[in-house]
């Protein structure tokens, strides 16, 4: 069976405040200006889980476009990938 290795961490070390600022501009796209200072608990799953499925959507289609235009190494140095055991 598979470990749970769900941490919540960033891959690479000091991501952390890039990646709430691009939740914060996302959350603002989708018109939750203020998600900063929400508390979450009170939006619905699926309000939280726009902002989570449309920052995926964004990052996926900044590697799709880094790989159509060579530029696979972006993508293969960006985070280290872990093999199944």
């Amino acid at each position: 069976m598979p470990s749970n290795n769900n941490n919540n961490e960033p891959v690479r070390r000091g991501a952390s405040g890039a990646l709430n600022q691009f939740k914060m501009e996302v959350a603002t796209e989708l018109g939750l200006s203020n998600y900063a200072q929400v508390d979450k608990g009170n939006l619905t799953s699926r309000q939280n889980g726009y902002v989570g499925g449309n920052m995926t959507k964004k990052m996926v289609a900044f590697a799709e476009q880094a790989l159509q235009s060579g530029q696979s190494g972006a993508i293969g140095n960006s985070a280290m990938t872990q093999r199944p055991s």
